[in-house]
This record gives structure tokens, sequence and C-alpha cells, in this order.
């Protein structure tokens, strides 16, 4: 029996495909650069956020950490997310996310959808609530293995007690950790090959039949 699932959030609980992109989306820019020095291995996490935040910085100096809660307010669940947390939540099955993303965006849905851990990025501010441009790394964008692992030894559950659901291949360390390994709409072919379940639909609650108790997935 299941007894832990763990949600990648961009591109999966939240219907955009990243928190960070959704801020620069909102200032009508975007960090391509940053990316693409990031994904060649020139940057790391801690740096990659310094590029993020020096962008918002052309647009808002002085930009405050409760702002950014403003403009992430506006960001969708994804269809279905609240009846697959809900069907789990009465099943007993404990429900964490784990992601890359900003961690505000992670705090608040899981605070809509009643998700019992979020596992996110976030970033370091002054007195004042400002941005002072550094980030704070809880999950590495490719190490999420280890920030499962880390999570099942916390709440004391075996990898064929967990699954996980997510939609690009920085997921695939967290399907390695886990029985059940859901790619939802995936964005890439690594995903959909490191995954035993993969969902194209629009609607993340066409996840559920494959870790309920008489699901497919579940009974493999």
């Amino acid at each position: 029996m299941l007894r832990l699932v763990a949600l990648d959030m961009d591109g999966t609980l939240v219907d955009v495909a990243s928190s960070w992109g959704a801020v620069h989306d909102h200032f009508g820019d975007s960090n391509k650069d940053g990316l693409r020095r990031f994904m060649n291995g020139e940057i790391d996490d801690a740096e990659f956020v310094r590029t993020d935040v020096r962008i918002w910085w052309k647009h808002r100096p002085e930009l405050t950490v409760d702002e950014l809660e403003t403009i992430l307010a506006e960001v969708p669940l994804m269809p279905g997310a609240a009846k697959l947390i809900g069907a789990l939540r009465a099943r007993g099955v404990r429900t964490a996310i784990v992601s890359g993303g900003l961690d505000l965006l992670a705090h608040r849905v899981a605070r809509e959808l009643g998700i019992d851990m979020a596992l996110a990025n976030g970033l370091r501010v002054d007195e004042q609530g400002r941005l002072t441009g550094e980030g704070i790394i809880r999950v590495p964008v490719h190490q999420k293995e280890e920030a499962m692992a880390q999570l099942q030894a916390q709440l004391g559950v075996t990898p064929a007690e967990s699954a996980a659901v997510g939609n690009s291949e920085i997921d695939v360390g967290m399907f390695r950790r886990c029985r059940i390994g859901i790619a939802f709409q995936p964005a890439d072919e690594a995903v959909r090959t490191g995954a035993t379940v993969v969902i194209e639909e629009k609607d993340l609650a066409q996840v559920l039949p494959h870790l309920v108790d008489d699901g497919p997935a579940a009974r493999a």
C-alpha cells in the first residue's frame, strides 16, 4: 500500500512551466541565457537564482517577498489537482511537494490543497523583506533523487511504499526512489521512458487510478 506520494510543482501541480518563469512573465522578461548556462553546467543552482533576481531587479529594484507572493498568487492550479490530493488524503496517504521552484508558491499550493509537506527553493531577504539576491537551495534541480531519499527517511517510508509524479527529465530521479513513477503531460522523452505510467491528458485527477489500491500501477 502506498504511504507517500511526492509531486513536482511547476508543470504538475500548477499550470505554469516554471514558477521562476512566472515572475519573469509578470515583468515581461525572461532568463533564457541563464537557463542555457545552467543546463550546460556553466553555473550552479545558486548562481542561476542570482541571475533570475538580477533580471527582476531591472524592473523592480526594491522587490520584496510580499510583492513576489502577490505575483505568484495569480499562478493557477493544474486542473484536477484538488480532486487528486483530496482523494489521497481521504485514503490516509501522505503527500509532499518536491520542487526546484519557489517555496513561496509551494507553500501557497500546499495550504490550498492540504498537502502535508512542501520542499522547494527560497530567497533570502533583508530586514525589510527585500530580496538580497541570494537563494536558499533545498532541492538542487538535478538532485531530486537525494531530496526524495531524505523525505522518505524523515517520514520512515520505503521506496516500495512511495510514488512520484512529475513532468520532466529532472523528475526521473524521484521516480528511481519509488515503486510508481508517473509522467504527467511529459515535456521530454526522458521522463516518458523513466516512468511506469504516462498521463497525456491535462487533468491531474487522471493520476488517481494508478495510485489507489485497485489501480493497475498500484498493484504492480
